[in-house]
């Protein structure tokens, strides 16, 4: 499966809402992965100086995320495929 990140636009969002809106991402992606639609809610990363938030999903397509946060009801800007590189990858 290929990551994608999910671009957020949320003007006045609070950090409760954050992380219900979090928790609903992943109990919905869990509830499609059950159905035989494999996607999974990794993490976000939110600016509050831009009231942007960035969500990392992994999933066959970028339409089965999109098709998770629109089920979600969660706003987003675009999905796109992205490449993950961390620290402990790097010899």
């Amino acid at each position: 499966m290929a990551n994608y990140v999910v671009e957020r636009y949320l003007p006045g969002i609070t950090p409760e809402q954050l992380v219900a809106a979090a928790g609903n991402a992943k109990r919905t992606t869990a509830e499609m992965t059950r159905e035989g639609t494999p996607v999974r809610y990794l993490r976000s990363t939110f600016i509050p100086g831009e009231e942007k938030c960035f969500c990392l999903f992994e999933g066959l397509s970028a339409d089965a995320v999109k098709a998770a946060n629109e089920r979600a009801q969660i706003p987003f800007e675009r999905v796109v495929e992205a490449t993950h590189v961390a620290s402990e990858d790097l010899s």
